[in-house]
């Protein structure tokens, strides 16, 4: 289905403008059915985000200013995140003994067990977008949305 029948435009539109739309449109298709599968956990996009990037700590806090750094949503509130995952006790948080200005949050067993569980259904997730087209389209689709990303000034 194209982006106009989608949206039932039935003005002409150009190719930048329908590119952006289907980026935006794609996008909102993948995290709808993404919400659906971590919904049963109780975790935002955005938290299990978070879990992502603890866990890929390997066993070493990570202050709040990297969890930024490293979130998908750079808008993102994370210390609304860390105070949702602390309650959920998939986290813990400490005031960084170096630089008592820093708090420090690594994941918990909790946590990491979560993640364990949701690992091969997010897999699949990403196997069933990537179903119908082949290695070498998904290649060129990653070089063509990071060309695009990479602002031209």
């Amino acid at each position: 289905m194209t982006i106009e029948e989608v949206i039932k435009s039935t003005v002409k539109m150009d190719n930048a403008k329908k590119v952006i739309l289907n980026i935006m449109y794609t996008q909102n298709v993948i995290q709808d059915h993404f919400n659906e599968l971590i919904k049963p956990y109780d975790l935002s996009g955005e938290q299990y985000n978070v879990l992502r990037i603890l866990r890929g700590q390997k066993g070493n806090p990570a202050n709040m200013c990297v969890i930024q750094e490293r979130m998908l949503a750079k808008t993102s509130n994370t210390t609304r995140l860390v105070d949702k995952l602390l309650l959920k006790d998939f986290v813990t948080r400490n005031v960084c003994p170096g630089n008592r200005r820093k708090i420090e949050v690594l994941i918990t067993q909790k946590g990491l067990n979560i993640l364990k569980e949701l690992d091969p259904k997010v897999d699949e997730h990403e196997r069933r977008f990537a179903g119908n087209i082949s290695q070498q389209e998904l290649e060129l689709l990653n070089q063509l949305l990071e060309k695009y990303r990479t602002q031209q000034n």
